[in-house]
C-alpha cells in the first residue's frame, strides 16, 4: 500500500515516514515545496500522477494559528484552494484520500465533548479555513475521510511537549493556562491510525465507511495539568523540571482565540475502523523519552 502525503516536515507527515519503514507492506512517499505547494496548487495533479498511489493523505495545512489572523488570504489559500485541489486531483484519478482537521472548528463552549454531530462555530481564521476546508474536501472527493485531531505533539517540529522541557531547562516555575481542556494526541498515533484507516479503505474501496470522524488521544486534561505530567515525564528521565503555575486564559492573551473545550470524542472512529487511539499519558512516556534522548 502506498500512501501519498502533502508536507514533508510536518509532525504528521514524519511519524506516517517513521511508521511506515516499520512496516512490510506500507510505503509513505511525501511532497512538499517547492514541488508540491498548496498556496500554488498548480503542480498538484502531475505530483498525484507520478505518485500513482493508493491514498493521498491530505496533511500540509497552514497551522500558525495566530499569524492566521493577519494572513486571512494565505490561510484560505492553503486551508481551502489547496486542500480542494489535492482532494480533486486524487478523485479525478479515483484515489480515496484522508484529510487532517482540528477541533478549532468548534466555538469551545460546549459542556461535554464534541461529537462529529455537534454544530460547529470556529472562533478564529484558522478554525474558519480548516471548517471551508473540510467542506471543500468533502465536496470534491466522496472517497473521503476527514480525521478531526488535537492538541498535538511528537518528538518531531515544534510543540507543546517540546516547549515544556525546554523552558525546564531555563526557568524554575512555568505559567500555563488551566481552564483550556482538550485531549492531547500524539502524531505517532495519528499515523497508526492513519495507516490502520488506510487499510482498511484500499481493502473495501467504494465500500469503505467514508466521512467525517474524530481522532484523538484518549483521555482528557487541561493544559496545565498536561504540563505537570511532562514534567514528571521529565523528572523520571532525570531531565528538567519547574513549577507549573496554573493561570486563565486572560492572563496570557493571545491574538486568536483558543477553544475552551476541545474535548473530541472519538467512538465513531472506533466503530467503523476499530481503531482507538491510547491514553494520552501513555503515548506521552514514548515522546518524552524520544525527545529527552534527543
Amino acid at each position: 500500500m502506498k500512501l501519498l502525503v502533502t508536507g514533508k516536515e510536518g509532525q504528521v507527515a514524519r511519524s506516517l515516514v517513521e511508521r511506515a519503514s516499520r512496516l512490510a507492506d506500507v510505503t509513505v512517499v511525501t511532497a512538499g515545496r517547492p514541488e508540491l505547494d498548496l498556496a500554488d496548487p498548480d503542480g498538484i495533479d502531475d505530483v498525484i500522477g507520478n505518485a500513482d498511489p493508493d491514498i493521498v493523505v491530505s496533511a500540509a495545512a497552514y497551522t500558525a494559528v495566530d499569524q492566521a489572523e493577519d494572513e486571512p488570504e494565505l490561510a484560505h489559500a492553503v486551508n481551502v484552494t489547496g486542500a480542494r485541489a489535492v482532494a480533486g486531483a486524487a478523485a479525478a484519478r479515483g484515489i480515496p484520500l484522508i484529510h487532517l482537521s482540528t477541533d478549532y472548528v468548534f466555538s469551545g463552549q460546549s459542556e461535554t465533548r464534541y461529537t462529529e454531530n455537534d454544530a460547529t462555530d470556529p472562533q478564529s481564521i484558522y478554525g474558519r479555513t480548516k471548517l471551508a476546508g473540510e467542506l471543500a474536501v468533502a465536496s470534491a472527493n466522496p472517497q473521503h475521510v476527514i480525521l478531526r485531531t488535537a492538541w498535538v505533539y511528537s518528538p518531531f517540529g515544534r510543540n507543546f511537549v517540546k516547549t515544556m522541557m525546554r523552558l525546564a531547562a531555563e526557568r524554575d516555575e512555568i505559567s500555563v493556562v488551566s481552564d483550556q481542556w482538550g485531549n492531547p494526541t500524539s502524531a505517532l498515533d495519528i499515523a497508526d491510525g492513519i495507516i490502520h484507516v488506510a487499510r482498511k479503505i484500499v481493502s473495501r474501496g467504494k465500500d469503505a465507511p467514508y466521512g467525517l470522524f474524530h481522532l484523538a488521544g484518549t483521555g482528557e486534561i487541561n493544559w496545565s495539568g498536561f504540563a505537570e505530567e511532562i514534567m514528571k515525564n521529565s523528572r523520571a528521565l532525570g531531565g528538567p523540571t519547574a513549577a507549573i503555575r496554573p493561570i486563565a486564559t486572560s492572563d496570557y492573551p493571545t491574538k486568536a482565540k483558543r477553544p475552551a473545550n476541545s474535548r473530541l470524542a472519538s467512538e465513531k472512529l472506533e466503530a467503523a475502523y476499530g481503531w482507538k487511539a491510547p491514553r494520552w499519558q501513555d503515548s506521552l512516556v514514548e515522546v518524552s523519552r524520544r525527545i529527552f534522548a534527543g
